[in-house]
């Protein structure tokens, strides 16, 4: 792969069902110079509607009340702070190396995995992770399998297994500004940045952990954006990844790494003492104790430890870049290759996480909850979908769910599987609240 094709600013829309380039050259849409390809990336995520939801969506305690603590919109915008740092450091080194493209600063490299890191959580369901969990298991149950009669078996894939990342593409490249048509049109080198995943749910490394980041629908767009970037392919449906993608998982790894333990301190989950001793290696002790409060003592520790692994993470990634741009980089990630204190810092951050955070009782009540309330939603829209689309009789309940999809309609000609993924878009573009709230509504819970 070479950096000159890996930073191209080409957009591509869908005609026809055609994915096709277009030019919208910045000074289309603002004052000349004023906004670079990137920037304009980066405010077609943060306008959109998609982005604003994040706002009500799980970071790691749905429904969180307390003020302080993280939104899927909080850490995405943190999380995109720590990307421009990342990439505008490993620009200037590039720069400094010579390997960075003509009319390429090194400030477009930090945008670029800025725009991947804002939008890398744009497509998460309601109740995050358990809602993935959710979404999977219903269409899972081998008592639904009649609802699958129709599918492709890559479709059938799709659709029983819900997927963040694919559907973050799905929001980009399909749903979100120019519906149907090329969704926000970015660049293709924001798409790349974004894709951790390179490949379909019905590629191999699929199957190891249900991680993947292209739909079947979203197949085509993906395919012409790899082409675009030069991308290795490495067999139907699977590439390696894009370089930069790196910088922007390592920025998420490390955000909810220490920000997710700094929230549990701040509503009481796990003491400041265990933060501080967790932390305190990258501090300069003596101005640590002048803080007055323990949650500037948080955030000063936090500042510190993110300073420490942006400077880390890269270094590593130049000293792998030969192997990254060869889509042969052997490690598991950025962190994997970093100096011990950095990594095992990071991955102690996350064990104590595992172990006082995510396993605590408010956390998993309101999880479990999760489960029947997605169910009800679904038990609900999915059988009417499928009888629209099998042109079977409608029931009078069937006819009143489809009317909640109004916004996005199942249409005369949407094939099984498009009207399953209108589904998904619609209740997993649902806020925490949203969901809840829908869910207790057409259970009749409460009606009077």
């Amino acid at each position: 792969m070479q950096w000159q094709r890996l930073l191209s600013t080409q957009r591509f829309k869908r005609v026809d069902g055609e994915v096709r380039p277009t030019r919208t050259p910045a000074t289309s849409e603002g004052a000349p110079g004023l906004r670079s390809d990137f920037h304009i990336d980066h405010d077609r995520v943060v306008f959109s509607s998609a982005f604003r939801r994040l706002g009500r969506k799980t970071q790691v305690h749905p429904l969180a009340q307390h003020d302080h603590t993280h939104n899927r919109l909080t850490h995405s915008v943190e999380v995109a702070s720590v990307g421009r740092s990342l990439g505008n450091r490993v620009g200037a080194m590039m720069a400094h190396a010579g390997v960075l493209p003509a009319g390429t600063t090194p400030f477009d490299i930090g945008a670029v995995v800025q725009v991947a890191c804002l939008a890398h959580d744009i497509g998460n369901p309601p109740f995050g992770h358990t809602g993935e969990d959710a979404l999977r298991d219903w269409f899972r149950d081998p008592a639904r399998a009649t609802l699958l009669a129709g599918l492709t078996p890559a479709e059938a894939r799709d659709v029983q297994t819900y997927e963040g990342n694919a559907h973050s593409l799905r929001m980009l490249a399909s749903l979100e500004m120019y519906a149907g048509e090329g969704g926000m049109r970015l660049t293709a080198a924001a798409i790349g940045a974004l894709i951790k995943y390179p490949w379909t749910a019905s590629a191999e490394p699929a199957y190891a952990r249900d991680k993947f980041n292209v739909y079947q629908s979203e197949l085509p767009y993906f395919d012409r954006v790899a082409d675009e970037l030069g991308l290795v392919a490495r067999g139907p449906g699977q590439w390696a990844r894009h370089p930069l993608s790196y910088l922007m998982e390592a920025a998420d790894d490390i955000c909810y790494a220490i920000l997710d333990l700094e929230d549990a301190v701040e509503i009481g989950i796990l003491d400041a003492a265990e933060f501080e001793k967790l932390f305190s290696k990258f501090a300069e002790v003596e101005k640590l104790w002048t803080a007055p409060s323990v949650r500037q003592r948080c955030a000063m520790l936090r500042g510190m430890a993110i300073g420490r692994c942006v400077t880390e993470v890269a270094e590593k990634f130049m000293l792998h870049q030969d192997t990254l741009l060869a889509g042969a980089f052997q490690g598991k990630d950025l962190i994997d290759v970093c100096a011990p204190e950095i990594r095992e810092t990071l991955l102690e951050a996350k064990k104590l996480a595992s172990q006082k955070v995510y396993r605590h009782r408010t956390k998993l009540v309101t999880e479990i909850a999760a489960f029947p309330c997605l169910t009800t939603l679904l038990d609900v829209l999915v059988p009417a979908v499928a009888a629209r689309v099998r042109g079977e009789r409608l029931s009078a309940r069937h006819a009143l769910a489809l009317g909640l999809m109004a916004e996005a309609p199942v249409e005369d000609g949407d094939s099984l599987y498009l009207g399953y993924m209108k589904v998904l878009d619609f209740v997993g573009a649902m806020t925490d609240n949203a969901a809840a709230s829908l869910a207790r509504e057409i259970s009749g819970v409460g009606i009077l």
